[in-house]
């Protein structure tokens, strides 16, 4: 019962500790309890391990919902089943909300969706990220339409902040339906393995209406969206791990688009070269090797911090620094189908280039790319519309862009990767590089294709080897290209680091206007 007029300040505030501690209780022992054994932590208890410690500040802790249908006159938990609020992550200013399964499933009615459009607003207005932790059944079907209402307004607002500010979302539970839309809108999904689950619809339903048969792992799991779907961005075997890593990731970009990403010390010498990279290409033009391994030769201290690692693993995708200052990382990967561009691969990338663009941080491409795949499939499921995403977020993307060709970059494929065509600002090769319409092998089977007819045995190969090194030291050397100034040189892979950190330094100030318009239209 609240304290009526006429009572003394020590009774008042003796009240308000008491609706603080239920505010705090969520929905009860019994109900945390179950969310314990579930392999889950509570919101709060996932708010204190994301943010520096003491630093959360807590807003509507005491707001309940206001519906009284189905009973729920009788069903008020203060703070109606979501923490929202503010904190720091290494000092910098954050908005959070997180949704509390304790209470009423985590469902969502129109008093939490206030909630959450507040924390969203705040953040846009203060330019600070905005991170939710989901976890959530769903809208609450108590409040019938309204509820859908709130999931909107909460996504418009995730569509108004996007390019703004970060967001960030990891799913720590169930996620489905139209809430769903929501992180898909955010700029990286995080899930949990074995816990996290998003889908449009269940199992049950889907059994219903198809006939299929699937379980909640496989439908929606964290594996299934990292590394079908392409719809999560990692997978992490417990949220103590997903939460550091949103602190890491946090650690790379600035609060907002009118901010620079923050500069650190690095321990790695701007000067240093690494002789392991003058063998890492191999001398057969097919043999493959790790990108990753070259990209962690060349960034400070070996970091980096990949983006959709099981999904699309032809293109490799994330965030490293070089002396010291934030760089986003796109490049082909020769370890997995000779890293040629397919439609996973240059929807993977392009959305990562945008989102660079969008928040200041420079990009470093590099390009072993044999082509697009081909196929029936690729094809009819749109590999021209698909590929035109990448083609259209270089040449869109204004921020500072450096390209390091280390072999093959063939047909259209070499156009697309952040070629000197699509200004990009500085663009090498290194000595192993091959540029050209087509590969040595395909160029002869064409070019020469009257030449070689009639010949077999030994005197077909010895003739095909002669005209394969004609063609590559006339059309696929890198010094073609240079001569022609579509690369502004030709460095030996051990200079790598050295030589994109001065490129870098000279770009730091770069302006780039482009005509005025409302917003292009990227062929989605």
């Amino acid at each position: 019962m609240e304290v009526g007029a006429g009572v003394s300040v020590e009774a008042r505030i003796s009240e308000l500790r008491r609706k603080k501690a239920e505010s705090l209780a969520g929905g009860g022992a019994d109900r945390v309890e179950k969310q314990h054994q579930a392999g889950k932590y509570t919101a709060r208890e996932r708010i204190d391990l994301l943010l520096d410690a003491g630093t959360f500040v807590e807003l509507d802790a005491l707001r309940v919902h206001e519906s009284h249908d189905f009973g729920m006159d009788k069903k008020h938990y203060l703070g109606d089943g979501v923490v929202t609020g503010w904190g720091m992550i290494e000092g910098r200013t954050v908005y959070v909300f997180a949704q509390d399964f304790t209470v009423l499933g985590g469902s969502l009615g129109d008093v939490y969706a206030q909630k959450i459009c507040k924390v969203m607003d705040l953040a846009v207005q203060n330019g600070a990220p905005v991170i939710g932790l989901n976890d959530s059944g769903g809208a609450r079907i108590q409040e019938g339409v309204v509820a859908l209402g709130g999931y909107a307004e909460i996504f418009w607002r995730n569509t108004r902040a996007s390019g703004v500010v970060p967001q960030i979302s990891a799913i720590l539970g169930p996620c489905a339906g139209g809430a769903v839309y929501s992180p898909a809108i955010t700029d990286f999904v995080f899930m949990v393995e074995g816990t996290s689950h998003m889908f449009i619809t269940g199992p049950e339903v889907i059994k219903t209406v198809t006939g299929e048969t699937v379980s909640m792992d496989d439908l929606g799991g964290a594996h299934a969206h990292g590394g079908v779907s392409g719809v999560a961005h990692a997978a992490f075997e417990d949220e103590e791990s997903c939460l550091r890593a949103i602190r890491e990731l946090l650690a790379f970009l600035p609060s907002n688009n009118l901010t620079e990403p923050p500069l650190q010390s690095p321990q790695d010498s701007p000067d240093r070269m690494d002789a392991r990279l003058v063998s890492v290409v191999p001398d057969s033009p097919d043999k493959p090797y790790d990108i990753v391994a070259v990209i962690r030769s060349v960034v400070d201290d070996a970091r980096f911090f990949e983006i959709q690692a099981e999904f699309a693993k032809n293109i490799v995708c994330g965030f490293a620094r070089l002396n010291g200052r934030p760089v986003g990382v796109v490049a082909n990967q020769p370890n997995f189908l000779a890293g040629v561009l397919d439609i996973n691969a240059s929807v993977k990338a392009a959305r990562f280039v945008r989102f660079c663009d969008a928040f200041n941080i420079p990009l470093v491409t590099f390009v072993d790319v044999p082509g697009f795949l081909p196929g029936v499939g690729q094809e009819h499921n749109g590999i021209i519309r698909h590929g035109a995403k990448l083609l259209y977020a270089y040449a869109e993307a204004t921020v500072p862009k450096l390209t390091v060709i280390t072999r093959k970059a063939y047909g259209g494929a070499y156009d697309v990767m952040c070629s000197k065509h699509v200004r990009a600002d500085v663009n090498v090769a290194w000595p192993t590089a091959e540029i050209a319409v087509m590969g040595p092998e395909g160029a002869v089977n064409i070019v020469f294709r009257n030449e070689l007819k009639g010949l077999s045995g030994d005197a077909l190969s010895q003739k095909r080897a002669q005209f394969v090194a004609e063609y590559r030291a006339k059309f696929a050397s890198p010094y073609v290209a240079a001569r022609k100034g579509y690369i502004d040189d030709v460095i030996e892979p051990q200079e790598t680091r050295p030589f994109l950190i001065k490129a870098l330094e000279t770009l730091v100030n770069k302006r780039q206007d482009g005509p005025k318009r409302k917003h292009g239209n990227i062929p989605l």
